[in-house]
């Protein structure tokens, strides 16, 4: 499943990732951001200049509850955005299976490409930008909440009070890659750490995730890596049995889960 350094550098476009985030490969190329979002070929058809995903894997995850900690992907996340108890982006929830086994599920935004919040934003606040992440403009947005009614995940968050600025945001330049401070009256969610994978690291949950259980990757050219390896996006998931939470709706969903309890940590299903 690994695939080499060399294949990489050619594919997954992500630039200078430090020692830290990716300890194996030191420095990744730069990142291509020039692809139009449409399609020349196809006018009006979108055409993603990346298709960014998420590989959470099932067998890895534990919850963080065998090192004795709260998930540190929740952390992470909270650190850079600054977000509330019961508001953080990424969600991790021990689920009930069957003959009463259980595991452990990070549930972040699902970044999905036929989504429903933006379908019915009414001022075109919700949007996909040309990597097919979905944004909110917080300067648009008039805090209608339709785009929370009509989330699946629930994973979109309103921001009923003015948030005070934290030090090191306070000469940040607010843009939907980076909606800091948060505005009262509008909706927020996971940005996908945009500025993050511009610059060449990895998204905050992933970077953070102790266990390497979660993996940031490119369908188009199919390299994945939780910071530890890197792998054959496509084969990960064909030889896992990967599916997608909740694809039935038909939101396309870019994040995937490989199946598991945990037990690569040694957690036992019933646990």
């Amino acid at each position: 499943m690994s695939i080499s350094r060399r294949n990489l550098l050619k594919g997954l476009g992500l630039v200078g990732l430090s020692a830290t985030l990716f300890p194996a490969l030191n420095k990744l190329p730069g990142l291509d951001s020039g692809a139009s979002a449409t399609s020349e070929a196809n006018p009006g058809k979108a055409k993603f200049a990346k298709q960014w995903v998420r590989v959470i894997d099932l067998k890895k995850c534990d919850g963080c509850e065998g090192l004795g900690m709260e998930p540190q992907c929740k952390v992470a996340d909270r650190n850079v955005y600054h977000t509330r108890e019961g508001e953080e982006w990424i969600d991790v929830r021990k689920v009930k299976g069957e003959g009463g086994s259980s595991y452990w599920m990070p549930i972040p935004c699902m970044q999905c490409e036929n989504a429903a919040c933006v379908n019915v934003c009414p001022v075109g606040a919700t949007y996909h930008n040309e990597s097919g992440t979905v944004l909110v403009d917080n300067r648009r947005c008039i805090g209608c909440r339709m785009c929370m009614a009509a989330c699946p995940y629930d994973r979109r968050f309103f921001y009923w009070d003015d948030r005070k600025e934290y030090p090191q945001d306070v000469f940040s330049e607010y843009s939907p890659e980076f909606p800091l401070p948060p505005v009262k009256g509008t909706v927020n969610k996971c940005v996908l750490c945009e500025v993050f994978t511009q610059n060449g690291k990895l998204p905050a949950c992933i970077a953070g995730c102790p266990r390497g259980a979660m993996y940031f990757g490119d369908l188009e050219s199919d390299v994945a890596t939780n910071g530890l390896e890197v792998v054959a996006l496509k084969k990960m998931l064909a030889e896992n049995n990967a599916y997608r939470y909740k694809e039935n709706l038909g939101t396309k969903p870019r994040v995937y889960y490989l199946p598991g309890h945990g037990q690569d940590q040694g957690r036992e299903p019933r646990e």
